[in-house]
């Protein structure tokens, strides 16, 4: 039995880091969560769990972001549980370093597959279910202005994300949907660690001029604050949540 009284957010990746933090804290805020995941089962009923013992609603919902079929499931699951769709957070994301070269070609695949073909389908699926008045947020990147090398993929797959944004907010006119991106700077999560020593996590986390690295609650606030009753008037703008990185 739904309960359409009940808002509610799903949101991609939400499982771990980012996405998972991101998850709690809308819990927080008063929403039903459906928890959307790739692989890590267990992760994702211990990010429930975390909901549910605090008193909020949750499930989870396994789906790969890129393949269609999955996501249409993962939209009519949050429909089946909840009611209704007020939130979208596409958080999902993979961040492969990759120079720009032929024999990186499979990289390059694999980042587009899941952050921009994923984000175009997440995105697609929001235009059709989210309820008039609701929010429509995706993951981007702050690194887009930096250019570093071997972030060649995973910066051409988040420019894609913020164009998107921009084409949905226009498509969505009438409905009072807000589409907004969070940017984030360097943040430190599994995602962000991997394959970096602990010379660069220190160079990297010294370019902002706060010097350190974003926390997951610091981008899970700027995605509750386009979410809740604050950011109403926020439409097709990328907040660039990364203490000054870029």
């Amino acid at each position: 039995m739904t309960d359409n009284s009940l808002k509610t957010a799903l949101v991609t990746g939400g499982s771990r880091g980012i996405g998972q933090c991101i998850a709690m804290r809308l819990a927080a805020d008063g929403f039903a969560v459906v928890v959307n995941f790739a692989h890590n089962t267990a992760k994702a009923e211990e990010t429930v769990a975390a909901i549910q013992s605090v008193g909020g609603r949750a499930i989870a919902v396994k789906g790969d972001v890129g393949n269609p079929e999955d996501v249409a499931a993962l939209f009519t699951a949050a429909k089946e549980a909840f009611g209704r769709i007020d939130v979208v957070v596409n958080s999902a994301g993979i961040m492969p370093m990759a120079t720009i070269r032929e024999s990186s070609l499979a990289d390059f695949d694999t980042v587009i597959a899941t952050n921009l073909r994923g984000a175009f389908l997440v995105l697609g699926q929001a235009a059709a279910h989210v309820d008039d008045g609701g929010r429509i947020i995706a993951l981007s990147t702050s690194v887009i202005a930096k250019s570093f090398p071997s972030y060649g993929p995973y910066i051409a797959s988040k420019a894609g994300v913020e164009g998107l944004i921009h084409v949905l907010a226009n498509e969505l006119r009438g409905r009072r949907i807000t589409v907004n991106a969070v940017a984030p700077g360097p943040v430190g999560t599994d995602l962000f660690f991997e394959g970096k020593s602990p010379e660069q996590i220190a160079q990297i986390a010294n370019l902002a001029p706060l010097e350190r690295l974003g926390t997951p609650e610091d981008i899970a606030s700027a995605v509750a604050f386009l979410a809740g009753p604050d950011g109403g008037w926020i439409n097709s703008q990328v907040l660039r949540s990364n203490g000054g990185f870029a």
